[in-house]
């Protein structure tokens, strides 16, 4: 089973605080899986791949626009995060998922590091980036989105052969952009256990990524939901959609948690504004990827 917590907005380092402590209480085994949804506040975080380069825009119109800097532990370059956007924060212990208990994968490209159930029962680090693409893929076309993986790449991307421009007929509506990056995937693994996730842009004001070259990548533009379908979505509709999506793709029932509080059984509540003693946790025998 897999819990699901949707907590609205959070700053970056609220977030990250929060996954920290939950990251410890799941190798702990004190918790179960757990899926953070969310949105943050303006943010640029750099991953341990990324090149400082990457990041276009100068402190002071980073400044300007509300944009905070982070430097995080995930695989990955540059990315973008704030509102609009869906932030996804799986905290999995892999060991606890087969690869044959897990349905087989709608959209098998690419295949590459993925091994044979006989070989390895546990869910591998590629094998479960490919699956969280997998949950990205099915809820863009629950809403009538097409999109696929691009081999060499990470993420989820609009699908050019299939894309049709939702704008006919109406002045002045923007234009879908062909084999654009809709989603963004970077996770870090410490002992088995996730954290970090993925980025769905919903309604997410694409304007911010003009500040950075997202991902390291040049040659392919941003879209969202709300370009693709010239409408604003509904952002707790997608996150009901994703969670279902988890259930299928993970071969696991999902359980929405109101609160953190329920979710770790604290008496005292758990403030969002993380107190000081919640510091950076080491973490030992990780892998990154993105």
């Amino acid at each position: 089973m897999i819990s699901v917590v949707q907590l609205g907005t959070l700053s970056y380092a609220e977030g990250l605080r929060l996954q920290q402590k939950l990251v410890e209480a799941r190798k702990a085994g004190q918790i179960g899986d757990v899926l953070l949804l969310l949105e943050h506040t303006p943010v640029i975080t750099l991953g341990r791949n990324a090149k400082a380069a990457n990041v276009l825009a100068s402190a002071e119109l980073l400044a300007a626009r509300g944009v905070e800097v982070f430097d995080c532990d995930r695989g990955g370059d540059v990315t973008f995060h704030g509102p609009g956007q869906l932030v996804g924060y799986p905290i999995f212990d892999l060991r606890g998922f087969e690869s044959s208990q897990v349905p087989a994968l709608r959209s098998q490209e690419p295949q590459v590091g993925l091994g044979s159930p006989a070989r390895r029962k546990t869910l591998g680090a590629v094998d479960y980036v490919r699956r969280l693409e997998e949950v990205l893929i099915r809820t863009c076309g629950d809403f009538g989105i097409a999109t696929e993986r691009i081999a060499g790449l990470t993420g989820v991307w609009t699908d050019a052969a299939s894309a049709e421009p939702c704008s006919a007929g109406q002045p002045g509506a923007a234009v879908p952009t062909r084999e654009a990056k809709i989603a963004a995937i970077g996770v870090h693994i410490s002992r088995s256990v996730t954290s970090h996730g993925f980025a769905l842009n919903v309604n997410t004001d694409l304007s911010y990524f003009n500040l950075i070259v997202p991902c390291g990548i040049t040659a392919k533009p941003l879209t969202s939901m709300q370009k693709e379908l010239c409408r604003e979505v509904d952002l707790n509709e997608v996150a009901q959609t994703v969670s279902r999506n988890f259930g299928s793709v993970f071969g696991s029932q999902m359980l929405w948690v109101d609160t953190i509080d329920a979710l770790l059984g604290h008496t005292v509540g758990f403030p969002m504004r993380a107190p000081a003693d919640l510091r950076h946790i080491k973490q030992d025998d990780d892998t990154t990827w993105a």
